[in-house]
């Protein structure tokens, strides 16, 4: 049985990074390579494209993170914080943002007890289209559904921008910052939509980007909305139990030509990763039945046979027949997969993430891709000062193939 004290360590509270370094390519970069000597060597991040070549291509998670920290204040001066978990109503997230006067979402409600089942909540604010009410209806106290309607025409991704805040993680302990509205985005952040960063991906600056192009990497972008549970300490003994909170992807028939040009791939972050990931195993699902949905429960990797399993080629060629079959572009779906050790990765040879919380999926992740040399990497990172967690430094991780 897997269990959660297998991915602790101990993590100093002072080595966590409560701000990003200036510029962001400056962080630095702990490069594992099970093909050098010695394995582990120390960099500086925007020294990455001298580890990749040509032969690969590499994916990024364009998502962008909304304000997803509301805060209302009733008339006896009780603060509600309402955290946007999961797009319910319309659950697809592109419709959501662009929705005009009603939308329905899970969320995270802070002081939840002194929010009365129905009791309306209201913000009032004025706009270039002149005053506006937005108010929240606590729909389902069990399930913290919330409701939301405004009067005017704006879309939820206005009023959202204009009373949110960003979705800092707890972990940071400090308010949250004018700075970082664009501190705790990508550069290449494009689909709104996530509750929290990529945050591989906040070391990438446009010149960076520039050189890995001139490098002759192929670069692709694809989309997973971030969700809540990305941070989420495993509680149960069992890991296997943890529930996984399922996020949504979006993958473009680019995304999948170009996974069928035969390179090898580089995932930028573990959203990225999980994405391509479950994007194999809807190939998979389609092999199967070919009007499969494109959810990915999060042991279905796990309970197929190794006999059954068809290659990546296969699973590509599967999902762009479906695709020219119904004559779609993109692929919208949905994945829960859980990536523990004894995974077997189907896509992706190299890994850059950051260095992450113990006793989360996050470290069961690492721990799949690269063994049991995670206790080495991250004890090395400890002892070189390295920075932790969100705003903390990267690592360039390869798959031992061997």
């Amino acid at each position: 049985m897997l269990r959660k004290e297998d991915f602790e360590y101990e993590l100093p509270d002072e080595r966590i990074a409560r701000f990003p370094l200036e510029p962001r390519d400056s962080s630095k970069l702990l490069v594992f390579d099970v093909r050098a000597e010695p394995q582990i060597s120390h960099h500086i991040f925007r020294e990455l494209p001298q580890f990749l070549d040509g032969s690969w291509q590499i994916f990024f998670n364009n998502t962008k993170v909304i304000p997803a920290r509301l805060f209302f204040r009733k008339d006896s001066g009780a603060l509600i914080e309402i955290f946007l978990l999961q797009a319910l109503q319309p659950s697809e997230i592109s419709q959501m943002m662009q929705t005009r006067q009603k939308v329905s979402w899970a969320c995270a409600v802070g002081n939840l007890k002194r929010w009365k089942s129905h009791a309306v909540l209201e913000r009032e604010l004025s706009t270039e289209k002149g005053k506006v009410i937005f108010r929240a209806f606590l729909a389902d106290r069990v399930s913290q559904k919330v409701d939301f309607e405004w009067n005017t025409d704006h879309t939820f991704a206005e009023m959202i921008a204009k009373i949110g805040q960003m979705p800092l993680p707890p972990y940071l302990k400090r308010e949250v910052q004018a700075e970082d509205t664009n501190q705790y985005q990508t550069v290449y952040s494009q689909h709104e939509g996530a509750v929290a960063a990529p945050t591989a991906g906040l070391h990438f600056t446009p010149d960076l980007l520039q050189k890995l192009h001139n490098q002759g990497l192929n670069i692709d972008y694809l989309t997973l909305h971030v969700g809540g549970g990305t941070f989420q300490p495993i509680k149960t003994e069992n890991v296997l139990e943890h529930p996984m909170h399922s996020e949504q992807v979006v993958i473009t028939r680019q995304n999948v030509l170009n996974l069928l040009a035969g390179k090898k791939i580089v995932a930028v972050g573990t959203t990225s990763m999980r994405t391509l990931e479950s994007l194999f195993w809807y190939g998979m699902k389609l092999e199967q039945n070919q009007e499969a949905l494109f959810r990915i429960e999060k042991l279905f990797p796990y309970e197929i046979p190794d006999n059954e399993v068809i290659s990546l080629k296969k699973s590509m060629q599967n999902v762009l027949a479906y695709m020219d079959k119904k004559q779609i572009g993109t692929l919208i779906g949905e994945t829960e997969i859980m990536i523990i050790p004894s995974y077997q990765f189907r896509v992706c040879e190299a890994l850059i993430t950051n260095f992450h919380l113990p006793s989360t999926t996050l470290m069961m992740l690492v721990g799949a891709f690269v063994g049991e040399k995670w206790r080495e990497i991250y004890v090395q990172a400890l002892a070189n000062d390295y920075r932790f967690l969100s705003f903390g430094d990267g690592s360039l991780l390869f798959r031992n193939n061997s």
